[in-house]
């Protein structure tokens, strides 16, 4: 198991390193406006679609079902078949209509920049079908226990914004955001080469090539297969969305508040997102297929012992990383984006963002652990209904903090959200499975490292402060 979750987090950790100097690069060239804001927001949309439709409630559920279909190549060729459809017809409509999508997504922009924003939308969400496809063939590998091409290829997307970045440094910012928006859809193109190398190597070319063969054939007798497939999508997509939902929430409220919030916003929860990255996403990927074959098998003891496992492993982790987050906020922003066009103003309102975010990292990693025994064990309407209760929380305390602290209290929504959710999941769980866990020595081992650990960073914190 940790075999898989090191692989997952080293490929993670070297993605989100070559993402930081690609964000150094681009705060650099253009700060905190609104061409950094147009980008994000041009970004964020196939971002968007991709973590509902792509990485979130496609891998949820389309891992067990592939598990236990009896045709697996027939199975997996017409989920394919039918999702890159549907993407391929949404991707189709924002082209169409950019100013509309842009229009929903930042409704603060006056007309004039919305007009600017428009073309960069349309070219950036060609990457949703691109890294579809990068995601279907990635759980086919995650099923066949096989994490370092996926785990690895967000570096290429990285690579290629540096590489726009680098090309494009001496242009007007309108110009950056070209190459940017470009470079999003060729990072697309070489990731969907890299796993299709994979794919060949690993010898599951002839499952697909069979599937796509026998596809009229056979697909009759996947009645069944694809029903309790749609049955268990859709609450999915819902529990995948509320998250999404809470972030375009974020950018929209944060597009009616002074100019450079929604890079604040971003920058901060660029940083937030790397240990939830490296350990909670990490363990999740590569535990997830394993507790489903348990659960499937009825073994439910090891699947449990596993979970035992992974819980204290992000509970270390994510701790001290919460720790020397909230501490060190303002040194982070400053060692990694105060440069170029990025001021110390920039600094202080990001850091201060970073820190409500910071709050909310542990609660959100453990959840993401627990949700995926529900997944596993195919209750991804509960999943919903739990997201629901989020997302709900997230709005009463959006409109509650904005006009008091801002786009702080907008990041420190996000975190009380996360609360609730982690709350209701620990719920769903198992109240007692949950404190099970809990009983250990472990738990006086972690209270005593958290202090001896907070002592530390408060101690290298007042030595920088001197320097």
């Amino acid at each position: 198991m940790f075999k898989a979750i090191f692989t997952n987090s080293f490929g993670i950790l070297f993605s989100r390193i070559l993402g930081f100097l690609r964000d150094l690069l681009t705060a650099s060239a253009l700060g905190a406006n609104i061409y950094s804001d147009i980008f994000f927001i041009a970004f964020k949309l196939p971002n968007l679609f991709r973590r509902i439709f792509a990485e979130g409630a496609f891998t949820q559920v389309f891992i067990p079902a592939y598990a236990s279909s009896r045709h697996k190549g027939v199975f997996s060729i017409n989920i394919f078949f039918l999702f890159l459809s549907i993407i391929l017809i949404i991707t189709l409509l924002v082209n169409i209509t950019p100013a509309l999508f842009t229009t929903a997504f930042a409704g603060g922009f006056s007309d004039e920049t919305i007009s600017i924003a428009a073309p960069y939308v349309a070219i950036s969400f060609w990457y949703l079908p691109l890294i579809f496809i990068v995601t279907f063939l990635g759980a086919i590998l995650q099923y066949k226990h096989h994490f370092a091409t996926s785990a690895f290829s967000t570096a290429l997307l990285n690579l290629s914004l540096i590489a726009a970045l680098l090309l494009s440094k001496e242009n007007p910012r309108a110009e950056i955001v070209y190459y940017l928006s470009y470079g999003v859809v060729i990072g697309g193109v070489l990731q969907v080469i890299v796993h299709l190398i994979a794919i060949q190597k690993l010898g599951l070319t002839k499952l697909l090539f069979g599937g796509a063969k026998y596809l009229r054939v056979k697909s009759k007798l996947l009645k069944r297969e694809l029903k309790k497939f749609r049955y268990n999508f859709f609450p999915a997509v819902w529990g995948n969305s509320t998250a999404q939902v809470s972030a375009f929430l974020d950018t929209f409220l944060a597009s009616f508040l002074v100019t450079g919030s929604i890079s604040y916003l971003y920058y901060a929860n660029r940083i937030f997102q790397l240990p939830l990255a490296l350990f909670a996403i990490a363990t999740s990927i590569a535990l997830f297929p394993r507790i489903a074959k348990y659960l499937k098998n009825g073994n439910t003891e090891k699947a449990m012992h596993n979970m035992q496992k992974a819980f204290w492993f992000l509970l270390f982790f994510l701790g001290a990383s919460s720790i020397g987050g909230f501490i060190l906020s303002q040194e982070i922003i400053h060692l990694l984006f105060q440069r170029g066009a990025f001021t110390q103003e920039d600094t202080l309102q990001s850091a201060a963002v970073l820190q409500m975010y910071i709050i909310g990292l542990l609660p959100y990693g453990l959840q993401k652990l627990l949700l995926l025994w529900l997944y596993a064990q195919e209750m991804q309407l509960k999943a919903a209904k739990i997201a629901t209760f989020s997302l709900g929380a997230y709005i009463i305390f959006a409109l509650a903090l904005i006009t008091p602290m801002g786009v702080s209290g907008l990041a420190l929504a996000s975190t009380l959200s996360g609360f609730v959710g982690f709350i209701f999941t620990v719920k769903a769980f198992g109240v007692k499975n949950f404190f099970d866990i809990l009983r250990s020595k472990n738990a006086l081992y972690f209270s005593i490292g958290a202090l001896i650990f907070t002592i530390l960073i408060l101690l290298i914190k007042e030595t920088l402060a001197l320097i």
